[in-house]
């Protein structure tokens, strides 16, 4: 049995998790998520005070190879230990998460099409678009009720880090979509469609 293997990409507050979460939800013990964010790098050796300095919206704050390999895997039929990430502590968890192989893999993340190694494990490409002012919304809104973070601070990290990133590298990676769906998680049309898309043509590859 060959994996269907979904990549998710698209700005920061997109809608891209949530996207994620009901395909996985909706396809259930077959299917698995991989968020590219459980694999940003392991920076035990710096202070807290450093860690909160390092853009993390960069492609170089991810250890891709590694999701790589994990993928690679996972394609093979082999279980992983998936990295955990701790973003109060700005820093990779010393927990790992073990994943099963499934008919449906899941990756979801801002840069998921910006390794070709990555892509071409990828049967459907999926591009969450959503205009700048939600996402800066949606953002702060999350970092300060989940990530603890401060309004300032989120709002300086957005302005100095995530919009030039979101430019230089997230928003030309949409010319590797299959589909593009406006406004994430609430475009319910359009995540309807996913599913029927990915029921019809995972079933060709098992």
């Amino acid at each position: 049995m060959k994996p269907f293997v979904v990549g998710i990409a698209g700005g920061t507050g997109s809608g891209k998790t949530t996207i994620a979460h009901k395909l996985a939800k909706h396809f259930g013990n077959r299917a698995v998520c991989i968020p590219h964010d459980s694999y940003y790098r392991d920076q035990t050796k710096l202070s807290l005070d450093d860690r909160m300095k390092i853009n993390y919206d960069h492609p170089a704050s991810l250890e891709t190879t590694l999701l790589i390999r994990h993928i690679r895997a996972l394609v093979r039929g082999k279980s992983i230990q998936m990295p955990l990430y701790d973003f109060t502590q700005h820093n990779r968890s010393n927990k790992t998460l073990i994943v099963a192989p499934k008919p449906i893999i899941i990756i979801e993340g801002i840069h998921t099409f910006n390794d070709i190694q990555l892509r071409e494990f990828m049967n459907l490409k999926v591009f969450v678009d959503t205009d700048a002012d939600i996402r800066l919304g949606r953002r702060i809104v999350r970092d300060i009720q989940e990530r603890g973070r401060t309004l300032e601070f989120s709002l300086h990290q957005y302005l100095t880090m995530s919009k030039p990133m979101h430019e230089a590298f997230v928003e030309p990676s949409k010319k590797y979509a299959d589909i593009i769906i406006p406004e994430g998680g609430n475009n319910m049309t359009g995540i309807s469609i996913l599913m029927q898309f990915i029921t019809q043509n995972s079933r060709r590859e098992e």
